[in-house]
């Protein structure tokens, strides 16, 4: 990986803009190594020295959204919201960051969750379970603590799967996307008040088991 000079982070970003215009301009699948490089003045080489394809700049680019997803949101989850309000807020502030760059649904599926070669993604993993974990402590009344701990990875495949169905939206504006929102966000926090009721909780622990097998 380039070393991260100021000179360095400065062609990084050289690269990541001339790589969404000419994205924008000609197409994903039309745009090449080679074009992105020298619509940036550098060469082939130096171009893969930062990126080592165009899926790692499709990564760069979701993992500068899910940045800005993190401090777009974080300041909303104020405490006296339910649990519905944020995970909803949280949703819908995540198609709100992305909806620009919904060409690159499928692109962002591919490349974007496991990282870029040789990083598993543990770290934006990480804060991604960060953010999740603020929408249920901030919530009033918090969840059970029986599931409180496991809750935020559940949230987060959530999140995963209102992703994929966005990726594929085909609707005006992601108008679908929206409305699955809508309709998840209540029902997650009817799910957490039901957890109190044995049979429920039974069926929401093998839930989380598959969670924590799955991560």
């Amino acid at each position: 990986m380039a070393q991260q000079t100021a000179k360095g982070a400065e062609t990084r970003q050289l690269l990541l803009n001339t790589a969404l215009r000419l994205f924008a301009q000609d197409g994903f699948s039309g745009t090449t190594m080679r074009a992105i490089a020298r619509e940036s003045g550098l060469s082939l080489g130096n171009a893969y020295y930062y990126f080592e394809s165009k899926d790692a700049i499709v990564h760069e680019l979701y993992r500068g959204l899910a940045e800005q997803h993190r401090a777009a949101t974080w300041p909303l989850l104020v405490e006296g919201n339910n649990l519905e309000t944020n995970v909803r807020l949280a949703l819908e502030k995540n198609l709100d960051i992305m909806a620009p760059f919904h060409e690159f649904g499928p692109a962002f599926i591919r490349t974007a969750f496991s990282g870029p070669q040789g990083d598993p993604g543990d770290t934006h993993r990480a804060q991604e379970f960060g953010l999740w974990r603020q929408v249920v402590s901030a919530s009033r009344p918090l969840p059970p603590l029986a599931i409180r701990q496991d809750l935020p990875q559940l949230l987060w495949l959530i999140q995963r799967g209102v992703f994929i169905f966005w990726a594929h939206d085909s609707s005006p504006e992601a108008k679908r996307s929206r409305r699955l929102v809508k309709n998840v966000a209540p029902v997650v926090a009817r799910l957490v008040v039901l957890s109190r009721m044995p049979v429920v909780r039974t069926i929401l622990d093998d839930v989380l088991s598959l969670v924590r097998t799955a991560n």
